[in-house]
C-alpha cells in the first residue's frame, strides 16, 4: 500500500485498509462494538496506532450543562477501588464534577478486562485515569474515537499530547529528606513502592538529591522497596535495618508503607522517634490516627481529583479536542510534622 499524502490526516479508510476490513467495522471497534472479533478488534486497533488515526473534532461540548451536545457524564477508571488515597481521589472528582453538573461513572480497569469498550458505549464527556499505565494500547483507543483523557499520577511517562495531571513527587522526596537533615539524621533509609512507577522514582530521587547537599560523606541514603503494601514494607524495612542497623531516619514513599514501618519498629523494640524517625508521604486519615502522629508530605489528593475535572471540561470544549494536546500540572506537596521525627538518637 503506497504511504498516505505528507500533511494529510489518517482516515477511517487508511485504518481500514492497513487492518484489512472495512469501514463500518473500524468505526464499529471505535464506538465500543460487542459484535465484533477479539482478532479483528486488535487487528484495527493496531492500525489505528500503526497510522496515527484520531477521529476528527473529537467529543466537543459547548457547555458541559448542554444535554444537545453530549451526555452529562464523565467516566472515572481505576485501577482499585480500596484505600484511602482512591477514596480521596474520587472525593474530589465526585464534587467537582456535580458543580459542573456532571455525574460520574466508575470503571475498573482489570488487567485482563476490556474495560475500553465498556468506556466507548457511554456517551460522555471524557475519562479519567487514576494510576492506570498509559503505554496501554487500550489508551490509543480512547485517543482514536476522540475521547478526551485526563490521566492522574500515571505510572510511567505520559504518552506525547496526553493530559497529566499529579503532584510534586520529587519536591515532596526532597523536603522530607530536608527535615530529617535539619534533625541530625546522618544514615537515612528509604522504603519505596516500586522501581518502575514514576512517582515512586521521583521521590526516591528528590530525597536523595537533598541529601546530597549534605557535607561530603555525612549522609547516606539505602533504598529498598515496600510495593505500596503495609505488609511487605514491614519486611522492606527488616531487611534495611538488617542491612544497615544504624540507621536513625526512614522515608516512607506513602503513609500506608509507613504503618509497615512502625510494626517492625515495635516488633524489634526500637522506639519512634527516640530511636528512628519516620516519616510518610500522602497525608492520609491514617496519619494522624496512628501513636505517634506520622510527620508527613501531604499530597492534596481530593483536589487532584478535582483539578483532574477542570482539566478534562477544558479539553473537552476545546476547538478541536481530538488532537493531542500536551499538558501536565503539579500540584504543591508540603510538609506536615507530628510525633514520628525528632533529633537524631
Amino acid at each position: 500500500m503506497s504511504p498516505r499524502p505528507v500533511g494529510s490526516r489518517p482516515t477511517l479508510s487508511l485504518v481500514a485498509a492497513t487492518a484489512g476490513t472495512s469501514v463500518p467495522t473500524v468505526s464499529k471497534v471505535l464506538r465500543g462494538g460487542t459484535d465484533v472479533s477479539a482478532e479483528t478488534r486488535a487487528k484495527v486497533m493496531e492500525a489505528v496506532r500503526a497510522v496515527g488515526y484520531t477521529r476528527p473534532g473529537g467529543a466537543k461540548i459547548k457547555s458541559v450543562q448542554d444535554e444537545s451536545s453530549l451526555a452529562n457524564v464523565l467516566t472515572l477508571v481505576v485501577t482499585h477501588f480500596e484505600g484511602s488515597w482512591a477514596n480521596l481521589v474520587t472525593a474530589g472528582v465526585g464534587r467537582e464534577a456535580a458543580a459542573a453538573g456532571l455525574d460520574v461513572v466508575m470503571t475498573l480497569a482489570e488487567p485482563a478486562g476490556d474495560w475500553v469498550s465498556r468506556v466507548l458505549r457511554r456517551r460522555s464527556v471524557g475519562t479519567i485515569g487514576a494510576l492506570v499505565d498509559p503505554t496501554s494500547r487500550q489508551f490509543n483507543a480512547l485517543f482514536a474515537a476522540g475521547v478526551p483523557v485526563v490521566l492522574i499520577d500515571p505510572m510511567s511517562t505520559a504518552p506525547s499530547g496526553v493530559a497529566s495531571i499529579g503532584v510534586a513527587n520529587w519536591d515532596g522526596g526532597r523536603i522530607a529528606a530536608e527535615h530529617l537533615l535539619s534533625l541530625g539524621h546522618e544514615r537515612m533509609g528509604i522504603v519505596a513502592g516500586h522501581a518502575r512507577h514514576l512517582y515512586s522514582r521521583a521521590r526516591v530521587d528528590g530525597f536523595r538529591a537533598a541529601a546530597a547537599t549534605a557535607p561530603v560523606g555525612s549522609a547516606t541514603v539505602s533504598v529498598t522497596y515496600g510495593g505500596w503494601n503495609r505488609d511487605k514494607a514491614a519486611a522492606a524495612t527488616h531487611t534495611l535495618l538488617d542491612r544497615n542497623p544504624g540507621i536513625t531516619g526512614i522515608f516512607a514513599c506513602s503513609d500506608p508503607m509507613a504503618l509497615g514501618i512502625y510494626d517492625t519498629l515495635s516488633a524489634r523494640g526500637l522506639r519512634i522517634p527516640e530511636d528512628v524517625s519516620v516519616i510518610g508521604f500522602d497525608d492520609l486519615p491514617e496519619a494522624y490516627c496512628v501513636s505517634p502522629g506520622l510527620t508527613t508530605v501531604r499530597q492534596p489528593s481530593t483536589e487532584l481529583g478535582a483539578a483532574a475535572v477542570k482539566l478534562l471540561i477544558e479539553l473537552s470544549q476545546s476547538e478541536d479536542s481530538g488532537i493531542r494536546r500536551p499538558a501536565r500540572m503539579e500540584l504543591a506537596t508540603e510538609l506536615v510534622v507530628r510525633a514520628s521525627t525528632g533529633p537524631a538518637s
